[in-house]
């Protein structure tokens, strides 16, 4: 069974990580999410869930305007051929839906099968804004802690400049 807010909040508040928390109405998309939270402070998330070729799972978290070449960036991570990860596989592996993917959402993967990947240049926000696990708000915490979360769960993020994918 996948975590609640609640529960992930209290994943947070365990390892001494500041968040707070807005809510707003559903979001799909960037353009949504910016008219709900531009005011606020950070680099904003959006976050790709790609499967490789081989199966493996990969969680790309980075800038809300950044763009991403798929293909290019498995060739930069070394990976097989990349492709979107289906809703049934998400949900199986984080345990989240389509429109409410975020990093955060890594504490329900307790099998570690999925790879987070975090792109330098939002990493380089003192804070990140990203889902709590639903697209019903945004929590607020420093980017320093997102990485300290993601350790601390067993995860060994990569962090890859992403504007290396336009390049190829």
């Amino acid at each position: 069974m996948p975590m609640t807010r609640l529960e992930l909040f209290a994943c947070l508040d365990g390892l001494d990580i500041a968040h707070a928390t807005v809510e707003h109405p559903p979001v799909f998309t960037v353009e949504q999410a910016q008219e709900h939270t531009h005011h606020l402070p950070g680099g904003h998330t959006k976050n790709l869930f790609l499967e490789d070729k081989a199966g493996g799972l990969w969680l790309v978290t980075c800038l809300d305007e950044q763009p991403v070449r798929v293909n290019a960036l498995a060739r930069l991570l070394g990976a097989p051929r990349f492709s979107f990860g289906k809703p049934e596989r998400l949900m199986e592996a984080l345990g989240v839906e389509p429109g409410s993917v975020t990093a955060l959402a890594l504490v329900n993967d307790t099998a570690r099968r999925v790879q987070p990947v975090l792109d330098t240049k939002l990493m380089a926000h003192e804070l990140v804004n990203c889902h709590p696990l639903a697209n019903t708000a945004t929590t607020t915490l420093r980017s320093a802690d997102l990485l300290r979360f993601m350790e601390a769960l067993g995860f060994a993020p990569r962090l890859v400049d992403l504007d290396l994918t336009l390049e190829a």
